[in-house]
């Protein structure tokens, strides 16, 4: 990674010495290291700076950056012995199912059945257990399906070495010396999603700075030159980037991620901590569908892993010399966040929802519409025209609940094509309450692989969900979280019994959910249930507008079966909650962006926005750039 100023400027070495002023000798401090937008505060005695954490508190009000505590390396004890040191303070009705030596950090994840009960009953020890063994200590709940956080364990810790230097020039490039200008200036580039759904990238470029949001790419675009970002027509290589921060895990806001790495970008990815293993899921995904089409391998997705530095949600964090970035949730799946980007000395302050849902779910709550300041609002409008208003939430979901019934009390199927990352486990969520309360007509219910894998990521961070799901997921035994009825299964072969089927939304080149459609679309007694947003040239959306034939993977279809799309409770926001995000903002802003959404849905919530809020609004398109100041 190529760094813009030598790493010992004033700014270097301001910031190390008050840190070293701010210590007292008891705190063992043995090195200074910058780990990404952190201070890493090295100590062969770490438990006094924990214990004393205060210091640390007055340390980061003062300088207002992000300070984490580590340990050397020096007393970090071996794997092995370490592992029996643990035994011998946690409890053996606690069993410790799988632990993850992160050396780039001196942490042991452990994962555990009951992460809230290992946390209470080694509490008291736990500096103890740092003086001894080394280590600082995670927790994290076991999930149902280990395989995607050991892969991406494993990748850590084959790069452990490399990881360390990463971290380093990530600092190195972040708290350079400026380039001395007094003046700010921002300018946004629409390199994607705008006026479209899809591909969503917008490149923002400062004084100091360029920063990429969101890297998408588009799976149904019909032209191959909508299919991807505009890198081409930024005049910038890829490692000028200083970062690039991600919204949510979907392939339309991360799929083309990899395809950076390949091309040798070296810099930082900034996301919530869910959104890497759901990312890695999705990146995975795309390669099988298309291995031939691909414009990326594994390999890149590798590096994609190395270069991520997942944040906390509402912790303020500098990723350039000029721009502060704080995630908070912006509730369409899990770990997708909302950006504030706070510019200069908080001359000019963007809120990009990315894709958001303003409304609470079984899956979780609002989104938060407070921050500091905020003049220019970037604003999905995947909904935004006038007559995209969905009816109450608990009264959809009853829509939803009753058009199963209808269908399996007359013996047939219903297939249920969802987004399998999102949607897909809040459906699973509401059918197993229904099913729990005898509401739901008995029958075989079906739930493609992908779908149950993903939720064991939910399960790793169940803190993003919603207060009363992260309690009953912290509290119960493995596999255990579903009552049970649902079976998990790939591509099956159905029989003439009544089944909901819950699969990924339909591919336009095959899949599982095309596998279910052969099979009940003759049924006059079966029926199709679209909740979800169907992406424009997407067979979903073919089907959702009355087609009734079509070719797809050299199969002859024609629908016979019952179509129903029932609205309200999709991963998004309605015209009516988008409009009442953007006025609850205060103070007042002085410019809203519209993005993410259909040309005639932008252009009606820009404009309903301008009449209605009396604040200059936009609805550019992709190559437009906008100067905000």
């Amino acid at each position: 990674m190529q760094n813009k100023s030598s790493y010992n400027g004033p700014n270097n070495q301001n910031i190390v010495a008050s840190i070293l002023q701010s210590l007292p000798k008891e705190s063992s401090l043995t090195k200074i290291e910058y780990e990404g937008p952190s201070i890493a505060l090295y100590s062969d005695n770490p438990a006094y700076l924990l214990k004393n954490n205060q210091v640390i508190s007055n340390m980061v009000n003062t300088l207002r950056k992000r300070i984490v505590v580590r340990t050397d390396e020096s007393i970090r004890k071996p794997e092995k012995e370490t592992i029996g040191l643990l035994n011998s303070f946690i409890s053996k009705e606690i069993q410790t199912e799988y632990l993850f030596f992160d050396y780039a950090l001196g942490e042991v994840v452990i994962y555990v059945q009951d992460p809230v009960k290992l946390r209470t009953s080694i509490e008291r020890n736990n500096y103890e257990i740092v003086d001894k063994t080394g280590w600082k200590l995670k927790f994290r709940k076991s999930p149902s399906d280990m395989n995607v956080m050991r892969y991406i364990h494993n990748v850590l810790n084959e790069t452990a070495t490399d990881r360390i230097q990463f971290y380093k020039d990530v600092g190195e490039r972040i708290f350079r010396s400026k380039l001395g200008n007094s003046f700010t200036e921002a300018s946004i580039i629409a390199l994607g999603g705008f006026a479209e759904v899809g591909r969503s990238a917008i490149l923002l470029t400062t004084h100091e700075s360029k920063i990429l949001l969101d890297c998408g790419l588009n799976e149904f675009a019909k032209e191959s030159m909508n299919v991807f970002p505009r890198l081409d027509i930024t005049g910038i290589e890829i490692n000028d980037l200083d970062a690039v921060i991600l919204n949510h895990a979907h392939l339309s806001h991360s799929g083309f991620l990899p395809f950076l790495f390949k091309y040798k970008y070296e810099g930082p990815v900034y996301c919530s901590e869910p959104t890497l293993p759901l990312m890695i899921c999705e990146q995975m995904q795309y390669i099988k569908k298309a291995p031939n089409e691909a414009v990326y391998s594994t390999e890149d997705i590798k590096k994609v892993i190395v270069h991520t530095i997942p944040l906390n949600l509402g912790i303020v964090t500098d990723i350039s010399p000029d721009v502060k970035l704080t995630l908070t949730p912006s509730c369409h799946i899990l770990g997708s966040s909302m950006m504030h980007l706070h510019i200069g000395n908080g001359d000019h302050n963007i809120v990009y929802t990315g894709e958001m849902r303003f409304q609470e779910s079984f899956l979780f709550s609002r989104p938060t519409f407070n921050f500091p300041r905020a003049e220019t609002l970037i604003i999905e409008s995947t909904y935004g025209n006038k007559d995209d208003i969905f009816p109450d939430y608990e009264l959809a979901v009853q829509r939803f609940v009753n058009s199963m019934n209808t269908t399996l009390s007359n013996r047939g199927m219903v297939l249920v094509p969802v987004p399998h990352i999102g949607l897909a486990q809040e459906i699973l969520l509401i059918m197993d309450r229904y099913m729990a309360l005898g509401k739901i007509a008995k029958a075989k219910m079906l739930v493609e692989k992908s779908i149950a894998e993903i939720w064991s990521i939910h399960e790793v961070y169940s803190e993003y969900l919603s207060e009363e799901i992260n309690n009953l997921v912290q509290q119960i035994n493995k596999n255990r979280f579903f009552s049970g009825d649902f079976t998990i299964v790939q591509s099956q072969i159905l029989d003439n019994e009544p089944a909901v089927i819950l699969a990924p939304l339909f591919s336009n080149d095959g899949g599982p959910s095309l596998n279910y459609l052969e099979q009940i679309s003759q049924r006059r007694d079966s029926k199709i249930i679209l909740t979800s947003y169907q992406m424009p040239g997407s067979l979903g959306r073919f089907i959702q507008e009355g087609g009734k034939e079509m070719a797809v993977a050299g199969q002859q279809i024609e629908i016979c079966c019952v179509v129903e799309k029932i609205e309200g409770l999709d991963v998004h926001s309605d015209y009516n909650q988008l409009i009442n995000y953007a006025s609850k903002l205060r103070p007042k802003l002085r410019r809203v962006l519209v993005n993410n959404g259909e040309r005639s849905k932008v252009q009606n919530l820009a404009a309903s926005i301008n009449r209605m809020l009396k604040i200059q609004t936009q609805h550019p398109s992709v190559l437009e750039a906008v100067k905000l100041v």
